[in-house]
C-alpha cells in the first residue's frame, strides 16, 4: 500500500510542479534516502532505508529490517552511523563504524568503506587503523567516518574521529584510494579546538565556498558545535557553540539541503531522550526547529540524508517497499 501512494504522490508533485519548473529542475531529484541505524542491542547495529518526498515525512523501507548484513560487511558484526555521498562519477559511497558494542563497549578499531551503483549492490572493504598504520597502533576508537568529494584533487576525502590514549577525540582525513577500498595514505588532523575534550561526529557541507563543520564537542559546551574554513582539509576555525536548540544531549548531526530551495535542514540524535531533532535554516547560522513538521514510523540513531531522482526512489520502493 505504502508502495503504491508513494508512487503516486511523487507523479502528482511532478505534474503539478512540471508548469512552474525549468526542465533541468523537474528532472533532477524527487525524493530523499535516509539511511540509519536503530540502536546500541543485538541486531540495531545495521544499516537501514526510509525513504520521503519532501524532506519531512520519512516512512522505513524493508519494514525497518536492515538493508544489508552487518556479519557480512564487518569484523564485529556491528555497523553505525551511515553515511552516503553521491558520487561525481555516478557511484554512490557509504561509509560506516564497524562496532558491534554489546561485545565491545565503546572502543573500536576499524571502519567499512563501501560502493554502489545502485543504492542495492554494495561492495565491501574494512580498513583497520591501528593493523594498517603504525603510528596509529594505539588508537582504540575510530568512529563515526564520513565521505567528502575533494573538487581541487578528485579524490573522495574520507573524515572521521579516532581516540589515543591519554589524547582526546579527534577528527582526522584521509583519501580513499581509487577504487575505494582503502585509504591512500594516514590520516592526518582535520580538526581539533583545544580545551574541548572531543571533537567527533563531523559533518562537513559547502556553502558560499566556504567549508561549514558541524561536530558534536564535550567541552564546556556539550553540543553540536561548528567551525568553518576556506580549505576543506585545514584552516577550520569555531565559530558557534550549541548549534543545536535541544536541552538534552545529543549527537551525531547530518546537514543536507532541501531539494529545489534555499533552505538546509541540520538533524542530530537526541539520544539520552530516544529521539531526533530536526531544524532548518537559510544561512547556516540561525536555526529553528521544525520538529512539527517531521514524521516517521521509525526511531533512527545517528544517520545521513541524500537526495535522490524518482528513478531511484522507484528502484529502492520497487527493492524494499512495504
Amino acid at each position: 500500500m505504502f508502495k503504491k501512494m508513494f508512487k503516486s504522490l511523487i507523479l502528482l508533485c511532478i505534474i503539478v510542479i512540471s508548469g512552474c519548473t525549468s526542465s533541468t529542475e523537474s528532472d533532477g531529484y524527487k525524493a530523499y534516502l535516509f539511511t540509519y541505524f536503530t540502536g546500541n542491542g543485538p541486531g540495531e547495529e545495521a544499516i537501514h532505508y526510509a525513504l520521503s518526498w519532501d524532506g519531512y515525512h520519512y516512512k522505513a523501507l524493508n519494514n525497518n529490517q536492515p538493508i544489508l548484513n552487518s556479519d557480512s560487511i564487518s569484523t564485529t558484526g556491528g555497523v553505525r552511523d551511515p553515511h552516503l555521498l553521491r558520487g561525481e562519477d555516478g557511484s554512490f559511497y557509504m561509509v560506516v563504524t564497524d562496532l558491534y558494542v554489546p561485545e565491545m563497549g565503546w572502543q573500536n578499531y576499524a571502519m567499512v568503506m563501501l560502493k554502489s551503483d545502485d543504492l542495492i549492490n554494495w561492495t565491501h572493504s574494512v580498513v583497520n587503523i591501528p593493523e594498517t598504520y603504525e603510528q596509529f597502533s594505539d588508537v582504540y576508537r575510530v568512529w563515526a567516518p564520513q565521505t567528502f568529494y575533494d573538487e581541487e584533487t578528485g579524490k573522495y576525502m574520507i573524515y572521521f574521529s579516532m581516540l589515543q590514549p591519554g589524547g582526546s577525540d579527534i577528527i582526522y582525513y584521509a583519501y580513499a584510494n581509487e577504487d575505494f577500498t582503502g585509504l591512500e595514505a594516514a590520516p592526518k588532523q582535520l580538526f581539533y579546538n583545544p580545551g574541548e575534550f572531543a571533537a567527533i561526529d563531523g559533518d562537513i557541507i559547502k556553502k558560499d565556498g566556504k567549508y561549514h563543520l558541524f561536530y558534536k564537542t564535550e567541552g564546556e559546551y556539550k553540543g553540536i558545535a561548528k567551525a568553518i574554513s576556506d580549505s576543506l582539509t585545514s584552516g577550520y576555525k569555531k565559530v558557534a557553540d550549541n548549534v543545536d536548540l535541544s536541552d538534552d544531549q545529543v549527537e551525531g548531526s547530518g546537514i543536507f539541503k532541501l531539494n529545489n530551495s534555499d533552505e538546509y535542514i541540520l538533524m542530530y540524535d537526541v539520544y539520552v531522550a530516544g529521539k531526533y531533532q530536526f531544524t532548518k535554516s537559510k544561512d547556516l547560522e540561525n536555526f529553528e526547529i521544525v520538529d512539527e513538521d517531521i514524521s516517521m514510523d521509525f526511531h533512527p540513531r545517528h544517520g545521513s540524508v541524500l537526495p535522490i531522482t524518482l528513478e531511484e526512489a522507484n528502484r529502492l520502493l520497487d527493492k524494499w517497499g512495504n
